[in-house]
C-alpha cells in the first residue's frame, strides 16, 4: 500500500518543476514537513542530502523511496540544465547499489521476462535507440568519425559518483582496470572514454595525463558510444551505464563493480553480488531495466507514458541539438519567419540576407550557412530550408507560421535536377524495421482518420457530378516547384487541357491552390477559359474531403498528389514531384533516372513524414516528433495569429501584382 504522505529530503525535490510533475503523477507528491510512521521519504541518489533522508526516516519509520534519473534523461546532464524524461522510483534502494536489493533487482530476479509481446518491443527498442545514436545524455554528434576500429575501450567515471562508491571504487580500481585492459589485451590499443562532465570541465575523472601512453589515449570528442562500441575489441568498465549500453551493442564487457546490468551471465564480473544467480538475454535485461522499471514521462502532453514516446521525444531534441550546435547564419528569410526560425533553430542563428557576407559570418562564427531554398543559388555551397509537408493550419501566404521545416544539404525535395537528402534517403532505403513500419503506419492511419493535409484549411465539399472523377489540383504557376520540376505543361490551363485531351470521358474537377484564390500568388485562370473543359471548378472546397469522392489525381507537382497516395487515391503526374519515380505513381513527366528504389507507401511516409522534417511543438516550444505535431493539428492546439500579420498578408492580397517586392 502506498503511503499516505511523502515528504522531501531536499530542496530540489520541491523547487525542480519536472522533478515535482513526475513524481506527482506517479502518485508520489513532496511535500515539507516531518515524516511519520504511515508516510515515506523521498531521497536522491547517494548525494550530500540522501543523509538527511535517512535520518528522516529513521525518526519514526518511515519508508524510504529512492529516486533516480532513467537511463534515457536529455540532451545535457542535470548540472547543465536540462530535465529528465524518466525517474527511476524504488521502495528497497538503488538500482546502482549492488551491495543491497532494489526493485530492479527483484524484477530481473523473479520476473518471468518470457512475454513474447514485450521482448518484440525490447529489441525495437534497442534497435531504435542503437540507429538513432541515443544515450543517457546525448549531446555528441553521430557525424563525428570514431576513431579507427580495433582498440579496447576504458570507460572512466567522475571521481565521486554515486554508482563508484557503491562499487567500493577508486582511483586504484580504474588503474587496475586499465593494466587489465592492457595485459589480456597485448598489443592493441587502448582508449579511455572520458565522462561527458569531464569533458565539459564539470567534474574530475580517474584518468590524467599520466596514464597515457603510447598504447593509450584518451577519447574525450563528443562521439557517438554506439560508434565507439561499435569498433570497440573489449570493453573494460566499472559500473558505467556505457556498460550496459555494450551489453545492447553485443560485447560482453569486463565489469569491476556492482552495476544493476552485472550477474545476469551478460558481463565478465569481478564481484557480482551473489543475489544475481539467473541468466538472462538482452531483450530481457532491457524489458526490464528500461521497460519495466522507470517512469517514463512525455514533456508534450504532460502525463506518463512508455519508453518509445521518450525515444521519439529524445531523438527530436537530440536532433536538433546536433544539427544545431554548430549556429546558423542564415539568407534569405523573410522578417516575419524570423522569430520561427528562432524557434526551430533554438534560437542559434543570426540573419544577414547578403550572401557573400552571411558566407563570411558563417566562417568566422564556425557556424552552417543556411538559405531559404527558393532564395539559392544553384552553386551555393549551404543548407536549403523549405516548409514541410505538415506545415499548419492557414496559408503560408498569409503568414501563418509553420510547425515543420525541411534543411537539405545536397538540393531540396521539390528540385529534381539535382539530387536531395530525401531522395537519397529514399534511395537508400532498406526495408523499415518492424518499429518502422508500425509507427508509419500509425501516421498514415491518422492522417486519414483526422482528415490532416498540409495546410488543413476545410472547406464544404458540394455534390460532385457522376463520371469517373478526376480531381486536378491547381498550382502557383511561379513556384519553385513549377519552375524546378514540371514538364511540358507549366500553368494550370495546360494541365488541364491535357488531362481532358487523355481523359475526354472523364469527369474532371478543378481545384485552385488556396494562394491563388486568395488572390495572393499567380495561377488563376480566366472563367471563360474553364467552360467545356473541366466539370466542376471547386473553390473554398477541402481538397481532403474531395479525395474521398474521386477516382484520380492528375497534377504537375502538387503535395496532393502525396496526400491522395496516402489515402490510396491512384495519382499521375505530369512532372517530377519528390513522391514520383519510386513505384506508387503513374509518372508521364521528368521523373530523375536516379530514384531507382521500388517503395512501399509506409517507406514513402517515414522518410517524408519522419525521417527528412523537423518539427517544433507550438504549445511547448520543444523540438517533437510528427506525432506531437499531428496531435495539435487535430486538436488546434495552435497559436493564433498575430494581428500585424494578419494585416501584412492582407496588403500582400492587394499588392499581389508587385510580390516581387518582397518574395
Amino acid at each position: 500500500m502506498r503511503p499516505r504522505r511523502c515528504f522531501a529530503s531536499s530542496i530540489t525535490l520541491l523547487r525542480d518543476k519536472r522533478l515535482r510533475r513526475i513524481l506527482a503523477l506517479a502518485g508520489y507528491k513532496p511535500r515539507i514537513g516531518l515524516a511519520g510512521k504511515d508516510d515515506s521519504v523521498l531521497i536522491w541518489g547517494d548525494a550530500n542530502t540522501a543523509a538527511r533522508g535517512h535520518k528522516m526516516a529513521a525518526r519514526k519509520g518511515a519508508q524510504k523511496i529512492y529516486l533516480e534519473d532513467a537511463f534515457l534523461r536529455s540532451v545535457h546532464t542535470g548540472r547543465q540544465g536540462d530535465a529528465p524524461l524518466g525517474l527511476l522510483i524504488d521502495r528497497q534502494g538503488l538500482h546502482f547499489d549492488g551491495n543491497h536489493p532494489s526493485d530492479l533487482e527483484d524484477l530481473l530476479n523473479r520476473s518471468a521476462l518470457d512475454d513474447t509481446a514485450l521482448l518484440d518491443r525490447a529489441r525495437d527498442c534497442i534497435a531504435r535507440i542503437r540507429a538513432l545514436h541515443l544515450s543517457k545524455y546525448n549531446a555528441f554528434d553521430p557525424q563525428t568519425p570514431p576513431p579507427a576500429p580495433g582498440y579496447v575501450l576504458v570507460i572512466d567515471q567522475t571521481q565521486g559518483d554515486a554508482s563508484v562508491r557503491a562499487s567500493n571504487g577508486d582511483i586504484q580500481t580504474f588503474r587496475e582496470m586499465l593494466i587489465d585492459a592492457q595485459a589480456d589485451n597485448p598489443g592493441q590499443r587502448v582508449l579511455i572514454r572520458t565522462h561527458p562532465e569531464t569533458a565539459a570541465g564539470l567534474r574530475k575523472g580517474h584518468y590524467s595525463d599520466a596514464d597515457l601512453s603510447d598504447r593509450v589515449s584518451f577519447c574525450d570528442a563528443a562521439i557517438s558510444p554506439w560508434h565507439l562500441l561499435e569498433g570497440a575489441t573489449a570493453v573494460y568498465t566499472l559500473s558505467s551505464q556505457l556498460g550496459f549500453e555494450a551489453i545492447l551493442a553485443g560485447h560482453k564487457p569486463h565489469v569491476y563493480g556492482q552495476p544493476f546490468y552485472a550477474g545476469w551471465g551478460l558481463t565478465q564480473d569481478r564481484a557480482a553480488p551473489s543475489r544475481r544467480r539467473r541468466a538472462l538475454t538482452r531483450a530481457q535485461l532491457f524489458a526490464g531495466a528500461m521497460i519495466l522499471y522507470p517512469v517514463w514521462y512525455d514533456p508534450y502532453r504532460d502525463r506518463l507514458c512508455q519508453i518509445e514516446t521518450v525515444i521519439d521525444a529524445l531523438h527530436a531534441q537530440a536532433r536538433a541539438w546536433r544539427e544545431d550546435h554548430a549556429g546558423w547564419v542564415a539568407t534569405g528569410v523573410r522578417l516575419w519567419k524570423r522569430g520561427t526560425f528562432a524557434r526551430f533553430f533554438t534560437r542559434n542563428i543570426r540573419f544577414q540576407n547578403d550572401p557573400g557576407a552571411a558566407l563570411e559570418l558563417a566562417k568566422t562564427r564556425k557556424s552552417r550557412w543556411m538559405v531559404w531554398a527558393g532564395k539559392a543559388h544553384d552553386d551555393w555551397d549551404c543548407v536549403r530550408v523549405e516548409d514541410g509537408f505538415l506545415r499548419s493550419k492557414g496559408l503560408g501566404a498569409e503568414l501563418v507560421p509553420p510547425l515543420s521545416l525541411v534543411c537539405d544539404r545536397q538540393g531540396i525535395y521539390y528540385d529534381p535536377t539535382r539530387p536531395s537528402d530525401l531522395e537519397t534517403l529514399l534511395n537508400k532505403a532498406a526495408p523499415l524495421r518492424r518499429d518502422q513500419l508500425e509507427r508509419a503506419e500509425f501516421l498514415i492511419s491518422r492522417l486519414r482518420n483526422d482528415r490532416l493535409s498540409k495546410y488543413n484549411l476545410g472547406g464544404a465539399v458540394p455534390d460532385l457530378p457522376p463520371g469517373l472523377r478526376l480531381l486536378v489540383p491547381g498550382q502557383v504557376e511561379d513556384d519553385a516547384s513549377i519552375r524546378k520540376g514540371a514538364g511540358a505543361e507549366t500553368t494550370n490551363l495546360a494541365l488541364l487541357q491535357r488531362v481532358r485531351a487523355e481523359n475526354p470521358d472523364a469527369t474532371l474537377l478543378y481545384k485552385p491552390h488556396p494562394d491563388v484564390e486568395a488572390g495572393l500568388r499567380a495561377g488563376a485562370i480566366p472563367p471563360e477559359a474553364l467552360e467545356g473543359l473541366v466539370d466542376m471548378v471547386l473553390p473554398n472546397t477541402d481538397p481532403i474531403a474531395i479525395l474521398d469522392q474521386v477516382d484520380g489525381v492528375w497534377t504537375m507537382t502538387s503535395t496532393l498528389g502525396f496526400e491522395a497516395l496516402l489515402r490510396g487515391v491512384p495519382v499521375t503526374t505530369l512532372g517530377a514531384p519528390f513522391y514520383a519515380g519510386w513505384g506508387l505513381t503513374h509518372d508521364l513527366g521528368p521523373v530523375p533516372n536516379r530514384r531507382t528504389a521500388r517503395l512501399e507507401l509506409e517507406t514513402l511516409v517515414h522518410g517524408a513524414l519522419i525521417a527528412y522534417p523537423r518539427y517544433v511543438d507550438p504549445v511547448t516550444g520543444l523540438p517533437c516528433p510528427v506525432e506531437v505535431a499531428v496531435d495539435r493539428l487535430s486538436q488546434g492546439d495552435l497559436p493564433s495569429g498575430d494581428p500585424a500579420l494578419r494585416l501584412l498578408s492582407k496588403l500582400q492580397g492587394l499588392l499581389a501584382s508587385y510580390a516581387y517586392l518582397w518574395r
